[in-house]
C-alpha cells in the first residue's frame, strides 16, 4: 500500500484549526479497511474539509510506527488540536471517535 496523505483545506485560512490525524493500518487487513471507511464517513459528515489525514501502512513503514509508539493496528492518532489522543480499533464506535476528536454531537 502506498503512503497516503490527504490535506484538506490547506489553502483555507481556517486550516490552522484543522484536525490533524494519522491512521496506522496494516495493508488490506479487514479491520484496517473498516477503519479507513469509518473514518472517511466521520470526516465527510463532521469535519467537511477541515482536516488533514495521513494514512501509514505499518508493513511498509514499520520504523515510523515504532517511532510514533504504535504497537496495535488500526490506530488513529489525533495530533492537533490539543489534547492529542489515540483510538485503537476499526473506529466503528462513532461516538467514541467523535469524543476523541473533540467533536460534541
Amino acid at each position: 500500500m502506498v503512503r497516503k496523505t490527504r490535506d484538506r483545506g490547506a489553502a483555507d485560512p481556517a486550516a490552522a484549526a484543522a484536525v490533524v490525524m494519522v491512521l496506522y493500518i496494516t495493508d488490506s487487513g479487514p479491520n484496517s479497511v473498516r477503519a479507513v471507511a469509518n473514518l472517511e464517513a466521520i470526516c465527510k459528515e463532521h469535519l467537511k474539509d477541515n482536516f488533514r489525514l495521513e494514512i501509514i501502512d505499518v508493513l511498509e513503514y514499520p520504523l515510523r510506527a515504532l517511532a510514533d509508539g504504535i504497537v496495535v493496528t488500526p490506530s488513529l492518532a489525533k495530533l492537533s488540536p490539543s489534547p492529542a489522543t489515540t483510538v485503537v480499533g476499526n473506529l466503528s464506535d462513532k461516538v467514541g471517535v467523535l469524543r476523541a476528536l473533540g467533536i460534541v454531537e
